[in-house]
């Protein structure tokens, strides 16, 4: 499907962003180290900025990790069951997910906007607080938009390219 393919080729593009803002965040910690105990200065906020970066990794990864089908379970059990169990307890999952990433979304959004509204920043980098908390909004908006469209296009059964 043309549509799969741009978004595998979309979530191809986030991964190779997330491995830059890897190595942006090892090259902020490494010029602060350097800073700190070499020229006595540290970067004022960088620890602060790691973190958000973190934050943003690990909402964005899991975007891509729930897109793939590629997520942790237990299902050495579920496997020994027939192929029309599978996918029904498949098209549960992806309800429950939907569900739940799109409460998660749905509250994560009014925080970033109430964020936004109080103009509330970061202590010491002085950021927007709006920017963290939006990696939890966009990361459970695009996970649950990405179980929709598996419950909807593939009816839960398993292609080549998921990690069961």
């Amino acid at each position: 499907m043309r549509i799969e393919r741009a978004i595998e080729r979309l979530a191809d593009a986030l991964l190779t962003g997330l491995g830059l803002l890897v190595i942006a965040a090892v090259c902020l910690n490494f010029a602060n180290v350097v800073g700190r105990y070499v020229f006595g200065q540290a970067i004022f906020g960088a620890d602060e900025i790691q973190t958000y970066l973190m934050v943003w990794m690990a909402f964005l990864g899991a975007v891509v990790v729930g897109w793939r089908n590629a997520h942790l379970r237990m299902d050495v059990l579920v496997r020994a069951l027939p192929q029309s169990v599978q996918r029904a307890l498949r098209l549960i999952e992806l309800a429950l997910l939907i569900a739940t990433a799109s409460l998660v979304a749905t509250q994560s959004w009014k925080f970033v906007m109430t964020m936004a509204e109080l103009d509330r920043r970061s202590d010491a980098a002085n950021l927007p607080m709006a920017l963290p908390h939006a990696a939890v909004a966009i990361g459970f908006t695009l996970i649950a938009a990405g179980a929709l469209w598996h419950a909807l296009t593939r009816r839960a059964r398993p292609t080549p390219g998921d990690q069961e």
